[in-house]
């Protein structure tokens, strides 16, 4: 790893999924909020939960639960959602609940063990050791490669 690469602080927002701590880069995240009404998506992968209107722009909504292989999330209408812009697209993230803002040297960050879920280590740019437990840095191209593929 280079010296400067180093020296750069990693931002992350932390969110919850099935209680596994992931971690977003900050720079991506647009806003969050709360229960939103959704419209159904016929033929879309899995992980695509539907579409919302968000103040006259349409955002492709993904269940975080779906995309991690962890099934769908049983109540839609409660979830908590984390949008984010990748290149110049809004998503919308439906997770279970949004922690905090998190600053950590680039080198906290280390690659996803091989003994890790193909599917996981696959949608993960890198591991931070917390006290007492993970916070993995879900990698945003990465998954929304794997929902694209998924269809």
């Amino acid at each position: 790893m280079s010296a400067s690469r180093q020296a750069q602080a990693l931002q992350l927002v932390s969110v919850e999924v099935v209680g596994q701590s992931w971690g977003i880069p900050i720079a991506a995240v647009r806003e969050v909020l709360g229960p939103q009404s959704l419209t159904p998506v016929p033929l879309a992968p899995p992980a695509v939960a539907g579409f919302l209107n968000l103040r006259g722009r349409i955002v492709t909504v993904l269940d975080l639960r779906a995309t991690l292989g962890l099934g769908r999330t049983e109540e839609p209408e409660r979830a908590t959602e984390i949008v984010i812009e990748q290149d110049g697209e809004l998503y919308s993230l439906m997770i279970d609940g949004v922690g905090d803002a998190l600053t950590f040297p680039a080198s906290a960050m280390e690659q996803p063990p091989q003994i890790m879920d193909a599917r996981w280590r696959g949608l993960t740019d890198g591991i931070i050791k917390l006290d007492g437990k993970l916070l993995l840095v879900l990698g945003l191209d990465r998954m929304l490669a794997a929902v694209a593929t998924a269809a």
